[in-house]
């Protein structure tokens, strides 16, 4: 009978380790976060990796940074939920709930103790335009034309100071913001739209601002809305606690160089952008 007993208890234990065995490989399969391709890949996965192994350690769950090949697979992704976390600009946010529905937000970026960003219109120093009127029958170099800072807010800033894209010589849509910012440095186009970033980045090379934009919400971080509650929670609490975190300064130095934090998002912090949105749809149609 103990012999019988014996090898009763060892098959439940080998059953039950097996069991054990195949939910701690399923907890370790690794999160994706998603991130917008707006600057060069190798730069994004760079800037992102020490968030990735800080949400990684927090969590006990390997995360992964993977960055869309353009905007628009971006979106489809993070609304399709085929990724787990994701970055997300404004404007692709606001497309993105739009076509897929709300999803859960985790935390917006705070940079300079403030939770919205700028982006500017910009030319060569040593160039003869001097207002935005003065790029009618020139060229312009916009982003992607689903970016926030590349394109969407920049060509509402152009209308509202009477300057339509057909007054302009001609435009195009050239990508990261770094395709801008060097386009209009060597001459290729007479002015650009930049993030307030990427002209920080490339402003002592010989650019010169002819208009500041608005501020706009900053971009956020959402989950998969099939995520479980207590996930999400833990997403959520792991990028609120950065900013206290020992290394979280350095990690969000790697991200950007003026971040200070993140910090609590809903969505109606992006309601006038929102407006923005319609409006240049309404000038495309």
């Amino acid at each position: 009978m103990n012999s019988m007993l014996l090898k009763a208890w060892l098959l439940i234990a080998m059953v039950t380790g097996v069991a054990t065995a195949g939910l701690v490989k399923a907890d370790q399969t690794p999160l994706i976060l998603a991130v917008h391709p707006y600057l060069p890949t190798p730069e994004i996965v760079t800037r992102f990796t020490p968030l990735a192994d800080y949400l990684s350690a927090v969590l006990g769950r390997p995360v992964e940074v993977r960055v869309g090949r353009t905007y628009d697979e971006h979106i489809e992704a993070v609304g399709a939920d085929r990724v787990d976390l994701a970055f997300v600009g404004p404007v692709p946010y606001i497309t993105m709930v739009r076509k897929f529905g709300h999803k859960p937000l985790l935390a917006r970026l705070e940079i300079d103790g403030a939770p919205t960003f700028l982006g500017y219109i910009v030319t060569r120093e040593d160039s003869p335009i001097h207002t935005l009127a003065d790029l009618k029958g020139k060229s312009f170099a916009f982003g992607d034309r689903n970016s926030t800072m590349g394109h969407v807010v920049p060509h509402f800033v152009l209308h509202e100071a009477g300057v339509d894209v057909k007054d302009l010589s001609r435009f195009a849509f050239l990508g990261a913001h770094n395709n801008v910012a060097l386009a209009v440095l060597a001459g290729d186009m007479d002015a650009g739209a930049l993030k307030d970033e990427a002209y920080a980045k490339y402003r002592t090379q010989g650019l010169r601002v002819l208009a500041q934009t608005p501020p706009i919400s900053e971009h956020v971080f959402v989950a998969n809305s099939k995520m479980s509650s207590a996930l999400i929670v833990s997403l959520r609490k792991a990028l609120l606690d950065l900013k206290s975190h020992p290394r979280g300064a350095e990690i969000m130095r790697r991200l950007n160089d003026k971040l200070t934090g993140m910090v609590a998002v809903k969505d109606a912090d992006y309601d006038s952008l929102r407006t923005i949105v319609d409006t240049v749809a309404h000038l495309r149609d």
